[in-house]
């Protein structure tokens, strides 16, 4: 498929990338979630989460990262792989180039979340510290790449990416094939350009919203315009999802959101702290910040939503700081 100068990635590719990552990365269960007033008994609504948070590096950059690496020849194999990452596609990159006895390295920010840094080090990665702006990261790793030919994999604009992020869509229409509603995180846009495409591939009548802090907003921004705005990092490292921080959408991710998104919705941090309660109370599933922000639109923005029988709120990932989760749990009590 193909739009404007982007090839937009198929079912057929979207199919063959689960069966490649398929000893990699688990298909993630959908968990029933009963929030009051908004699902369950009397409302005529489900609302269903599906936990990427029980990937094997907690979020669902494994996807992707997986789905990249596998297809590496031996010769990109042995001259190592390299990402540029807050945190959890530095994981998924250090988790299958570990699989394929492959070198990492990671460009991460200096204000990369602690649990985030030691797992992937832990992974075997090396790590390379940088400033807090992606356009910092993205620098370095070119410098790396020009001085030791590493491969990058990237974090979200590559159609091998989109393709595996996309096997998340996947599951979830094989899951519940009449679902009408299905909401996304979106940053640097891997995640929801591919779970969109699966989505309406597969169910055109279904819509598929992104969501956002409203303090890093630019993708909303952008597909309000109808062009890739970029804001600065000083703006977008303000919110607690420390993994939505990236300061502007991916060009192929934004050519897939144009033609398979319905709209893209902003929560407020305290939107985002409330999702997060609400979903541990619901389910037991331990969300991150950016994985809760599906859930706050849902629970916080069905005036922006169109109606719905069945929906699915991506949980993109639960590799929060315990004492982040502690704080965030237990504030609404004090």
């Amino acid at each position: 498929m193909q739009t404007g100068t982007e090839v937009l990635v198929t079912i057929e590719t979207i199919r063959a990338a689960a069966a490649r990552i398929a000893p990699i990365a688990m298909k993630t269960p959908l968990v029933r979630a009963a929030f009051p007033g908004v699902s369950g008994f009397g409302t005529g609504r489900e609302i269903w989460l599906k936990a990427e948070s029980l990937q094997p590096i907690g979020a669902f950059k494994i996807r992707g990262a997986a789905n990249k690496i596998l297809q590496l020849n031996p010769d990109e194999i042995a001259r190592g792989v390299i990402t540029y990452s807050s945190g959890n596609h530095a994981q998924g990159v250090a988790y299958a180039a570990r699989e394929v006895g492959a070198k990492a390295v990671i460009v991460m920010p200096s204000n990369a979340p602690a649990i985030k840094r030691a797992a992937t080090l832990a992974l075997g990665a090396e790590v390379v510290d940088v400033g807090v702006a992606s356009s910092d990261r993205l620098a370095k790793a070119e410098e790396l790449v020009r001085e030791h030919g590493y491969i990058v994999i990237p974090p979200y604009d590559d159609e091998e990416i989109i393709a595996g992020q996309a096997t998340c869509g996947l599951e979830i229409m094989e899951a519940l094939p009449d679902v009408d509603l299905v909401l996304s995180p979106v940053s640097g846009g891997g995640l929801l350009s591919g779970v969109a495409a699966a989505v309406k591939q597969l169910n055109p009548k279904a819509k598929v919203f992104g969501v956002e802090p409203e303090l890093a907003g630019d993708t909303a921004e952008s597909f309000r315009t109808g062009k890739i705005v970029t804001w600065a990092a000083e703006l977008t490292s303000r919110t607690i999802a420390d993994g939505l921080r990236t300061q502007s959408v991916g060009v192929r991710n934004f050519a897939h959101i144009q033609a398979f998104v319905d709209g893209i919705i902003t929560v407020t941090e305290a939107e985002i702290r409330a999702a997060m309660r609400a979903i541990v109370a619901a389910t037991r599933l331990v969300p991150e910040p950016s994985g809760a922000v599906a859930t706050a639109a849902l629970l916080f923005h069905a005036h922006q939503l169109p109606a719905f029988r069945k929906a699915v709120a991506v949980v993109s990932g639960g590799n929060v700081d315990p004492a982040m989760l502690a704080e965030v749990l237990t504030e609404s009590l004090s």
